[in-house]
């Protein structure tokens, strides 16, 4: 067995990277930790939005005053008549007024509280362990920055207001309504009272069935970015309709969440609105006051005030549904927003240090996602400058999770990887990904030109190095065939296949011109023929720099320098090629595994 260079490394160390990074906890108030920037604001917007509110009362309260004079014993002169008159024009001012300044105020409220929360979020994402953004997904990022913040605008540009409005105006009517007689102001209270219980009844249990709802969104939204992204790499192997089975999963399962929900609340919410009605209530009142009127007990002007003011003392249960919904779809938005800003960051170094070579040392290192089990355990491996390192092993064996240690994606639980002899946890972010790179099986391309793209590790490069290294990808042809060439845009009529796409993320890595390069299933979604180039193009690749490379297809690694065998998050084997198959241990059973299924396939395909 080859052996690689050893020496004394950095003390093997265990740190909590979660307590490192973590920070404060969570404010228990997120709505209101997150509006703390433009609170005044929308503390004056809902001032303004109430007194527009009862300012809309006063009109109503007018003409019943109006109606009152003209049907007195004493007929009313103009005099008398003027003051409501001229009271209803300045109130109706007052609340068109008042109304549009608080809807603009808060509108720029909110415009402000999103751009804010949206650089916030983006700062933060970039600062998070890129680990936690592949295990995710995407799709809990998304939800974040488009979703949950479109909903906090729809509940302090719109929701908040209406609920001031909604509230305050009923409040001024009843009371009115009670100085004007108390026995029909009673009767109108009727439809409020009932709305209320039976909304009550349809609301039993909704804190749960709106957290359910928000995850339900998230799985779909999850679902729906993964369907787009992968949708090219599907339908490259004829396997379109895989695309959208997770999808398809993902909103039928909505729909059925959703259909249970209605079903349990159809009666009481629908009844609770009927009862509300400004017909029903209209109806309600007119009946009680002609009886009121027939027998003596009121006058017809008194009942002009409930018939023009009786609805609106019920119209808040019209409308409360929705409006809830809003606010708790908004404070659960607030919650993830919150969770996303004050998820654990990657610890930045106290005392920076620079590596002295490319040398990579794993020293007694051990993983657990959880804290609870270790997916690495006791993990020694030393990777020489210039050297190819194969990481191979069953399913769930750990390579990926291994690999995944040397770009810093997460931090070891314990135990040190240290490169140049310094510890990854000291050496700077910015520092680790200028000699750290890596290829992934996921390749994510930016909506940007072909050329962009190429160019995200070395933004300033030129357009000869760009073309230099996709030509020493194997992807030059593929990229000249295209509309536009090197300034054909991705993401939009034009897509690449998995083979492709990968060929184009191995001339990004050439132009970073990164020292230590790791590649986790570069080959996972390329047909035989992309195969073939990408690995001319990891031959390219490789030339004088340290790869770190897991591994399926066994073939593919068997001139690797060392070959390192996983099995159950522990190293059993290592070795080259021709030393392992002689050891007859578990990497030659794999080996005779993947051979007899290549003879298999090669004999079908005959």
């Amino acid at each position: 067995m080859k052996s690689q260079p050893s020496g004394p490394g950095p003390e093997s160390v265990s740190r909590d990277p979660v307590a490192a990074g973590a920070g404060t906890e969570p404010p228990p108030r997120p709505l209101r930790a997150l509006t703390a920037p433009v609170r005044g604001r929308l503390t004056v917007a809902v001032g303004l939005q109430a007194v527009a509110a009862l300012a809309g009362v006063v009109p109503f309260i007018a003409v019943s005053e109006i109606a009152d004079r003209l049907t007195a014993t004493a007929p009313a002169d103009g005099d008398d008549l003027w003051p409501p008159v001229v009271l209803a024009c300045a109130a109706g001012l007052v609340a068109l007024v008042c109304g549009t300044a608080a809807g603009a105020l808060a509108h720029v409220a909110d415009n402000d509280l999103q751009l804010a929360l949206r650089r916030r979020l983006a700062r933060h994402i970039g600062r998070l362990p890129l680990g936690r953004l592949t295990e995710r997904g995407t799709g809990e990022v998304k939800q974040a920055v488009q979703d949950d913040v479109s909903a906090l605008h729809t509940l302090f540009a719109h929701t908040l207001l209406d609920v001031v409005a909604v509230l305050t105006a009923p409040a001024l009517a009843l009371a009115y309504l009670f100085t004007v007689d108390w026995r029909l102001a009673l009767v109108g209270v009727v439809p409020l009272a009932l709305g209320v219980f039976l909304f009550g009844r349809a609301m039993a249990g909704a804190a749960t069935q709106m957290a359910e709802f928000g995850a339900a969104l998230g799985r779909i939204s999850a679902a729906a970015v993964e369907f787009a992204t992968g949708i090219a790499v599907f339908k490259s192997f004829g396997r379109g309709r895989k695309a959208h089975e997770r999808f398809v999963a993902a909103t039928e399962g909505f729909a059925d969440f959703f259909s249970r929900w209605v079903r349990t609340t159809l009666v009481s919410s629908t009844a609770a609105v009927l009862v509300v009605a400004p017909a029903v209530v209209l109806l309600l009142l007119s009946v009680a006051g002609a009886v009121f009127v027939t027998q003596g007990w009121t006058t017809g002007a008194a009942l002009v005030p409930f018939l023009l003011l009786g609805p609106a003392v019920a119209a808040p249960m019209g409308v409360v549904g929705p409006r809830i919904q809003q606010i708790r779809a908004g404070q659960a938005a607030a919650v993830r927003v919150t969770e996303l800003l004050h998820a654990p960051t990657l610890p930045e170094p106290a005392h920076p240090a620079v590596p002295d070579g490319h040398h990579v040392r794993l020293r007694g290192v051990s993983f657990s996602y959880d804290g609870r089990t270790d997916v690495l355990s006791d993990v020694d491996l030393d990777l020489a400058p210039g050297t190819v390192t194969a990481l191979v092993g069953p399913s769930g064996s750990g390579k990926s999770t291994l690999a995944s240690l040397l770009p810093r994606f997460h931090d070891v639980t314990a135990g040190t990887v240290a490169l140049g002899g310094v510890d990854l946890r000291d050496i700077p972010a910015t520092e680790l990904y200028r000699r750290v790179g890596f290829v992934l099986q996921d390749v994510r391309l930016l909506r940007a030109s072909v050329a962009d793209n190429i160019r995200l590790g070395r933004p300033e490069a030129t357009d000869e190095e760009v073309e230099r290294c996709a030509r020493a990808a194997r992807i030059h042809d593929r990229v000249m065939a295209l509309p536009e060439g090197y300034a054909t845009e991705l993401g939009t009529a034009v897509t690449l296949s998995g083979g492709e796409a990968q060929r184009l993320s191995i001339a990004r890595a050439l132009l970073a011109d990164a020292p230590v390069l790791v590649l986790d299933e570069a080959t996972a979604y390329a047909d035989p023929h992309s195969e073939a180039l990408i690995q001319d193009a990891l031959s390219a690749l490789a030339a004088g720099r340290t790869l770190l490379v897991v591994a399926h297809r066994l073939s593919t690694v068997r001139s690797a320098d060392r070959i390192v065998v996983l099995e159950d998050g522990r190293v059993t084997e290592q070795g080259r090629h021709d030393e392992l198959i002689a050891a007859r241990g578990r990497y030659a059973t794999l080996w005779d595994a993947q051979s007899s299924a290549d003879d298999v396939r090669e004999g079908s395909a005959r």
